[in-house]
């Protein structure tokens, strides 16, 4: 054994008292105000970018830390097939992750390095008043995973979409979206993972979106553990350039078993 998997094995219960033994490559908090509402065909990439800091954490040592920088690469293809009157999306998501955890005097470790790559196909809806998708994908175990610190899980997971997005008005101002992910391990020591991530949306003259943003997350297994956020979102799109800017700030304000801190998030989109 090295001397990282020593460590590993040093800190893997004190971890898994934590809450962390559970399916949960994908972040929550990337999706909040109009989450659930897919763009028409066209090419996308977005680049999320990603910081998380959190000093309290139940069953472990007072002084425990953890901080992840991540920068994550989506490549979506919004296709003009249809699927059961919707549109077919297929899309990739790749993940560069620092880690940078601390568990009392037992162990410091950090990490920087490729995630897992997810590949997947979502189905999109649009109505009058009202945008809905359904989706599944693979997380694959491509990421480095050594190390307490490193980015990757060690197993393939599914993760499983489905959400909506309400406009609560005829001139589309006001908005209402809810987007779930299930994730599902290949492991049976792993346990399931649900997040659920939600956002109220007010499109402002300006071009300026604005709105309250939150998420939820719950293992579904024994041990109980889950976190829950609120925050606030504000985006832009130019549409000389096709590009927007999104920018969101969340404050988790419960946790059983889990860390509890604070993330910042800002997201990228080009249309091509």
């Amino acid at each position: 054994m090295n001397y990282k998997n020593k460590k590993a094995a040093l800190i893997l219960p004190l971890l898994l008292a934590a809450g962390s033994a559970q399916a949960q490559n994908y972040v929550p908090g990337i999706e909040a105000v109009k989450g659930a509402a897919a763009p028409g065909p066209g090419i996308y990439y977005k680049a999320y970018g990603v910081r998380y800091n959190a000093d309290e954490a139940d069953n472990l040592p007072s002084d425990s830390e953890v901080t992840v920088n991540a920068l994550a690469h989506r490549f979506i293809w919004v296709t003009e097939q249809k699927v059961l009157d919707a549109d077919l999306i297929v899309e990739a998501i790749l993940p560069m992750v620092n880690t940078d955890l601390k568990v009392g005097n037992v162990m410091k470790d950090e990490e920087s390095a490729l995630g897992d790559l997810f590949v997947g196909s979502v189905l999109s809806w649009h109505g009058d008043r009202w945008d809905s998708v359904a989706g599944a994908g693979i997380w694959s175990p491509t990421g480095d995973d050594d190390s307490p610190a490193s980015p990757g899980k060690g197993y393939s997971e599914l993760m499983l979409t489905l959400g909506g997005n309400f406009y609560l008005d005829n001139a589309k101002t006001y908005s209402a979206s809810l987007l779930s992910r299930y994730e599902k391990a290949d492991d049976n020591d792993v346990e399931d993972n649900l997040v659920m991530e939600y956002g109220l949306g007010a499109q402002l003259s300006n071009g300026i979106e604005v709105g309250f943003a939150g998420y939820s997350e719950w293992e579904q297994g024994d041990a109980n553990s889950e976190r829950h956020a609120a925050g606030v979102e504000a985006s832009y799109f130019w549409p000389t350039l096709m590009t927007g800017l999104n920018f969101a700030a969340y404050k988790e304000y419960s946790s059983n078993q889990s860390f509890e801190g604070d993330q910042l998030r800002i997201a990228l989109t080009k249309v091509f």
